[in-house]
């Protein structure tokens, strides 16, 4: 392409993407010719058969478990207390956030069951309050524009914001009802919502603090488009049991702030990147970089200090279908029996599922419990967290997935769901069952109130025409139960976002376009 065509195309680009900067649209997400060529409803009913065992800890500076976060508690389960759909008749509404994106990532929610997310534009992030039935607008704070969408419109390469995981994307709502984040400032946010004197909502900043003392902040920008210096994102923020805000950056860097004092303590993992979130419990702080697994605890002035190190095979390369060369998850902390905690590794042939004892006195050599393949021979990978409950977790294959242009004309991924069990007496795992699901790119859900695992799913189709799915699978089983048809073409892929289970049995998805939201009718 000529130097004067790229300009032509970029001043195109820059031209929608400023016309695109509106409020949110009051319609729902536009179906792709098709959709009438597909079934809207597969299976039956599934009878809610409630699942035995404890659930995990309640963080004391966290939302209730299910309403604060992505991976709907501190240990990073993925399950939920209450119920989801059962497939009575399910219907589907959606709400499109933008002409172009608009996808709501996290999903929290407050209280009184209001949803506070942070969808994501090709113009910016915004923090949305919406009513949980009509899903509506009722408030929306404006985030900074993160240096990727910047890049991916002046390089020509929006590959750059479809494997970018900072600027808000993984936040969470505190014991408070406020939502807690990273912008793309190098700023952790921390947000209230409250009545306005007309009696709408608003957002107000509640508290911030600025990290760039300690993170390097030479970011694209429209008025800096060739830094000299470094940029280092911030990824993900958590606060552990002692109310320290813990936070990690793409390329390694882990802090903490105290709330109250506004210190910063901050140490470097040399050579090693952060792209997922991480897990707390009261022993400790989880994190995996792209090299390694670690527990981390905060030295007296807030210093993270590591307890334990764990490398893994993290392969030769990037497979389709990771963010980058290494885990895909963000750990999970469970275990009825002991106390475990659990990634994949980036192995070329298969992926494996690992499962390690947490204790900081664990003999060197017995730390690793189990190590499981998983999937077909180099078509292996994941890059969502895996749902743990009792001694039980279950992984997805998220092989050939990259991005919204991965699976159209009625492509999909090869797929396959697993349930791995640890044994009673941590001598080793099993696999449970094995289920030939095709979920591209979600982070699935279990409802332990219910039994049933949810996943969004999408299968080949032979005239070209792309249908994804809600899909409910039985978690004793492995069983298909139902699956109920969310809508047609790329403004329907999740693209990484997660299934979330509302207090009200509601199953929300965020895709490309907005929010899906599918609820039983009887």
């Amino acid at each position: 392409m000529s130097s004067r065509a790229r300009r032509l195309v970029l001043a195109s680009v820059l031209a929608l993407s400023v016309s695109l900067a509106v409020p949110a649209y009051a319609d729902d997400i536009p179906k792709a010719p098709g959709h009438r060529l597909v079934k809207s409803y597969e299976g039956a009913p599934a009878a809610a058969r409630p699942l035995p065992g404890t659930p995990p800890p309640q963080h004391p500076h966290l939302a209730a478990n299910g309403r604060s976060g992505m991976h709907a508690d501190a240990a990073g389960s993925g399950t939920y207390p209450w119920g989801g759909p059962l497939g009575k008749r399910p219907e589907v509404d959606s709400e499109r956030m933008a002409a172009l994106g608009g996808e709501c990532a996290t999903v929290t929610f407050d209280r009184d069951g209001r949803i506070i997310t942070v969808c994501g534009t090709f113009t910016g992030f915004q923090v949305k309050l919406l009513d949980p039935r009509t899903l509506d607008t009722l408030a929306e704070y404006k985030l900074p524009q993160r240096p990727s969408t910047v890049e991916a419109i002046t390089r020509l390469d929006f590959s750059k914001i479809f494997k970018d995981t900072s600027g808000g994307a993984y936040s969470y709502l505190d014991d408070k009802d406020r939502l807690v984040l990273a912008d793309s400032r190098q700023h952790i946010v921390r947000l209230a919502h409250e009545r306005t004197a007309d009696g709408g909502w608003r957002f107000v900043v509640d508290k911030e603090w600025d990290l760039t003392a300690h993170v390097p902040h030479d970011c694209v920008t429209w008025s800096n488009l060739y830094p000299s210096g470094e940029c280092d994102p911030v990824t993900s923020v958590m606060p552990d049991w002692d109310g320290r805000i813990w936070w990690v950056t793409r390329q390694g860097r882990v802090g903490t702030v105290d709330p109250a004092s506004g210190d910063i303590r901050a140490v470097r993992l040399d050579g090693e990147e952060i792209q997922n979130s991480f897990s707390v419990a009261e022993d400790g702080v989880s994190i995996v970089s792209d090299h390694a697994l670690y527990s981390f605890r905060a030295a007296p002035d807030g210093t993270p200090k590591i307890l334990w190190r764990e490398t893994y095979d993290r392969g030769t390369g990037t497979k389709p279908g990771s963010v980058n060369q290494g885990s895909g998850t963000t750990p999970d902390l469970f275990g009825a029996r002991d106390k475990y905690v659990a990634i994949t590794d980036n192995a070329d042939d298969r992926m494996n599922v690992l499962v390690y004892r947490r204790g900081a006195d664990v003999p060197a050599g017995e730390r690793l419990v189990c190590k499981v393949p998983v999937f077909g021979s180099g078509a292996s990978t994941t890059d969502n967290s895996l749902i743990t409950w009792g001694d039980s977790l279950v992984v997805e294959n998220n092989y050939g997935y990259e991005n919204i242009t991965s699976l159209t004309l009625g492509r999909s991924v090869v797929g396959g769901v697993s349930r791995i069990d640890v044994r009673e007496d941590g001598s080793g795992c099993d696999t449970v069952w094995e289920s030939d699901v095709r979920a591209p790119s979600t982070v699935p859900k279990l409802s332990t109130g219910n039994g049933l695992l949810y996943f969004y799913t999408k299968e080949p189709n032979r005239l070209g025409v792309d249908a994804w799915y809600l899909t409910a699978v039985d978690f004793r089983t492995g069983d298909t139960r139902w699956k109920r048809l969310a809508g047609t073409g790329v403004a329907y892929d999740n693209n990484w976002a997660p299934v979330t289970l509302g207090p009200d049995g509601t199953a929300y998805v965020g895709v490309f376009n907005g929010l899906v939201a599918v609820r039983d009718t009887e």
